[in-house]
C-alpha cells in the first residue's frame, strides 16, 4: 500500500529495524548468534526516546502507519549499562546477549496510544575485527503503552523534554 508508512521507511533503514508496542515494565532479552567468533568484537547498546505526534495503524495487520506522523522531540540519549549491556555468552560460537531494560521510558503517557506517543528507539550495536572495521546497528521501536501506575498526561509537558528546533 503506498499510503502505508513503515518504521523503517520513518526513521530510514532496512532489514536492521524492528518495532513493537511495549509497557514501561516490560523487559526482554535478545540472543544473537554471529556464527563466528567475536572475541575482538565490541558490543554496545544505547536509546532515546522521541515523541511521535500521531500514529496511524493498518485496520487489518495492525501494524503502525508512520505515514503522517511527525516528531515533536526527544528526551536524551541514554547508554545500556550495568547488568543489561551486551553480554558476550560464548565468543567462539559468537553467542550474544541483550537486554531491553524496562523503565527506558518513565515519562507520563495519554492512553488514547494515538496521540504524543513515546516511542523509545533502541540501538544494538557492534563493531567486528576486520580491516578496517565494520560497524553495524539494529534499532527496535518500542511504542510505548499506557499501563496502571504510569501518570497519564501529555510526554510533550515532561520536564526534560525538548522539543525539535529548541
Amino acid at each position: 500500500m503506498s499510503n502505508v508508512l513503515s518504521f523503517d521507511q520513518y526513521l530510514g533503514g532496512a532489514d536492521n529495524m524492528q518495532v513493537e508496542t511495549a509497557f514501561p515494565s516490560d523487559q526482554k532479552s535478545l540472543a544473537y548468534n554471529f556464527d563466528t567468533d567475536v572475541t575482538a568484537w565490541t558490543f554496545k547498546a544505547d536509546y532515546q526516546t522521541i515523541i511521535v505526534d500521531q500514529i496511524g495503524f493498518d485496520r487489518h495487520t495492525g501494524d503502525p502507519n508512520f505515514a503522517n506522523s511527525t516528531i515533536l522531540g526527544s528526551f536524551s540519549l541514554e547508554e545500556i549499562t550495568g547488568t543489561e549491556e551486551p553480554i558476550v555468552l560464548n565468543a567462539v560460537t559468537g553467542s550474544v546477549q541483550y537486554t531491553l531494560p524496562s523503565e527506558m521510558y518513565t515519562g507520563a503517557i495519554l492512553p488514547d496510544a494515538r496521540r504524543n506517543v513515546p516511542v523509545v528507539i533502541v540501538g544494538i550495536t557492534w563493531t567486528d575485527a576486520a580491516t578496517p572495521p565494520q560497524t553495524q546497528t539494529h534499532r527496535w521501536g518500542l511504542i510505548q503503552a499506557w499501563e496502571p501506575d504510569v501518570v497519564i498526561g501529555d510526554p510533550v509537558n515532561e520536564v526534560d523534554f525538548v522539543a525539535l528546533g529548541e
